[in-house]
C-alpha cells in the first residue's frame, strides 16, 4: 500500500515513475524545492526515510554520514528524501541493487544536484532521473485539456472552442506559480511564498556545503538581471554589467573577467538547485547557409520567481503587459517543457541570423518537430502566424522534415485549427 498522501494531486510525472520503478533499480527524482516531489514520490513508496529528519538531532542524516546503508532499509519501494544530503547514499544505492538485483527498490528524491565529484558511480543503467517541475495549468486544474499536444502532433482537427480567461485571472494564477501548497490559498498569501523562496536563496538556505560561498547581495542583483530578462537569450556581457552596477567603467579588465567567472558560477549554482534553467537552441541539421543562433534561452523555473525576484504584483502586471508578456512566455514554456518530456520529448527555442526566430520548438523521440509561438493576446496570432509559416517553408527548403504541427499559444480565447492548418490554443486549454 503505497503512502499516498491526503488531498494529493496527480501529477505528470506519476506516469514515468510507475514505469520507470518497473524497469530500473531506482528511480531518483528532481527538481525545485516545493514542487511536489516527496509527495509524488510517497505516492509509489511503502517506506520512507527522511534525511533532513530532525528527530534525534537529525539522527537519519547523522546515520547516513557514518554509514550511507543504513537509511536504505524499509519496504520496497523505498524512499530516501533528500538524499543529496549525503551524496555518499547515491554509491550506496547502487551498490545495493549491482549486490541484490531487483527492479523497484528505491526512490531518490533532491532538490539539489550534487557536485559530480562527491560520489563515485553515474548510477547509469541503475538509476533512472525523472526531472519535476511545478504544477502545469492542466496538474493544477487551470486547464480544461480541452487539447492535448499529443493529438496537436497528429494533427487532429479540433472544433472551435472558447477558452475565455479574464486577464487579472491569468496574472494572478502566473503570480501564485505552480507550488502545490498555494493552490488553495488568496493570491495576496500566495505570492508571499514565491517571494520566500527568493528570500531562502538569497540566505544560502536552498544550497548545501559543497556550494561556492556567496554574497548575498550580488547575487540578489544577478536574480532580479535574470528576471528583468526572464525567457530571453540575455548574455553575460549583460548580467555582468548590471552585476557590477555603476562601478562597471571604472574597473579594469582583470575585474571585469572575475566579475564574469562569479556570474557563470552563480548561473550554474542556481542551475544546480532548479531555480533556472536553459532552454537550448534547436538545431534543425539543414544544409542552408543560415548560420543558426545555439545560446540557449534562461528562463525561471516558474514564473512566480522572476515575479518575486522584481517584487512586482498584480497592479504592475497589469499596468505593464509588455513585462507581463515575458512572464506568460515563461508560464507558457513551463507547462511545453513538462508536456513535451510526459511524450519523451524536448524543448527548444530557434533563432538564426536572418532574424527568423520561434518561441518554442518540441522535438519528438522520433525526430518529429512542432513550432509554437507564444502570444498574449489574440491580435498578434496573425503576425505569429505568418513567421510560424515562414519558419516551416524555410526548413522545407532547406531539407528538413516538414513540421507535424504548428501553433500558436494564447493567453485564452478562441481555440481553432485554421485553413493554414496552424493551430491557435489558449493555455487554458492545453494538456499533454
Amino acid at each position: 500500500m503505497a503512502i499516498k498522501k491526503e488531498g494529493y494531486k496527480a501529477r505528470l510525472a506519476d506516469k514515468k515513475i510507475s514505469e520507470y520503478l518497473k524497469l530500473f533499480g531506482a528511480v531518483s527524482v528532481e527538481g525545485p524545492k516545493w514542487c511536489g516531489k516527496t509527495w509524488t514520490s510517497l505516492n509509489h513508496a511503502n517506506s520512507v526515510s527522511y534525511i533532513m529528519d530532525p528527530a534525534g538531532n537529525y539522527a537519519n542524516k547523522t546515520r547516513a554520514e557514518i554509514n550511507p546503508s543504513l537509511v536504505l532499509y524499509g519496504k520496497s519501494p523505498h524512499v530516501i528524501d533528500e538524499w543529496q544530503e549525503v551524496p555518499g547514499i547515491w554509491d550506496a544505492v547502487r551498490f545495493n541493487i549491482d549486490k541484490e538485483p531487483g527492479f523497484g527498490k528505491y526512490i531518490l528524491t533532491g532538490s539539489v544536484t550534487p557536485s559530480r565529484e562527491s560520489y563515485k558511480h553515474s548510477g547509469a543503467g541503475r538509476i533512472a532521473i525523472i526531472r519535476m517541475r511545478p504544477m502545469t495549468l492542466f496538474e493544477s486544474g487551470d486547464s480544461t485539456g480541452a487539447v492535448s499536444l499529443a493529438n496537436v502532433f497528429s494533427g487532429k482537427k479540433i472544433k472551435p472552442f472558447a477558452a475565455d480567461i479574464e486577464l487579472i485571472h491569468l496574472i494572478d494564477i502566473t503570480i501564485r506559480g505552480g507550488w502545490p501548497q498555494t493552490l488553495n490559498l488568496p493570491i495576496e498569501k500566495a505570492g508571499s511564498v514565491s517571494a520566500e523562496y527568493i528570500n531562502a536563496i538569497l540566505k544560502n538556505d536552498l544550497f548545501n556545503s559543497d556550494f561556492s560561498k556567496r554574497n548575498s547581495v550580488k547575487l540578489n542583483i544577478l536574480i532580479k538581471s535574470l528576471a528583468r530578462n526572464n525567457s530571453t537569450t540575455v548574455n553575460e556581457s549583460t548580467l555582468t554589467a548590471d552585476y557590477d552596477g555603476d562601478g562597471r567603467s571604472r574597473q579594469t579588465n582583470i575585474e571585469i573577467s572575475l566579475s564574469r567567472n562569479s556570474v557563470q558560477q552563480y548561473l550554474n549554482d542556481l542551475k544546480r538547485i532548479f531555480v533556472i534553467e536553459d532552454i537550448p537552441g534547436w538545431d534543425p541539421g539543414i544544409r542552408s547557409k543560415t548560420r543558426i543562433r545555439s545560446q540557449s534561452k534562461i528562463m525561471f523555473a516558474d514564473p512566480s520567481l522572476a515575479i518575486a525576484a522584481l517584487g512586482i504584483g498584480r497592479r504592475h502586471l497589469l499596468d505593464d503587459l509588455n513585462t507581463y508578456g515575458f512572464m506568460f512566455e515563461n508560464l507558457c514554456m513551463r507547462d511545453l517543457y513538462a508536456y513535451a518530456e510526459y511524450h519523451g520529448g524536448s524543448l527548444y527555442h530557434y533563432r538564426d541570423n536572418s532574424n527568423l526566430e520561434a518561441d518554442a520548438i518540441i522535438e519528438m523521440q522520433d525526430g518529429s518537430w512542432g513550432g509554437f509561438e507564444i502570444k498574449l493576446g489574440e491580435n498578434q496570432i496573425e503576425a505569429a502566424a505568418q513567421t510560424l509559416n515562414r519558419l516551416k517553408n524555410k526548413m522545407i527548403l532547406n531539407g528538413a522534415r516538414e513540421p507535424s504541427c504548428l501553433a500558436v499559444i494564447t493567453g485564452g480565447g478562441l481555440g481553432i485549427k485554421r485553413e493554414d492548418g496552424i493551430y491557435v490554443i489558449p493555455i487554458n486549454s492545453l494538456k499533454p
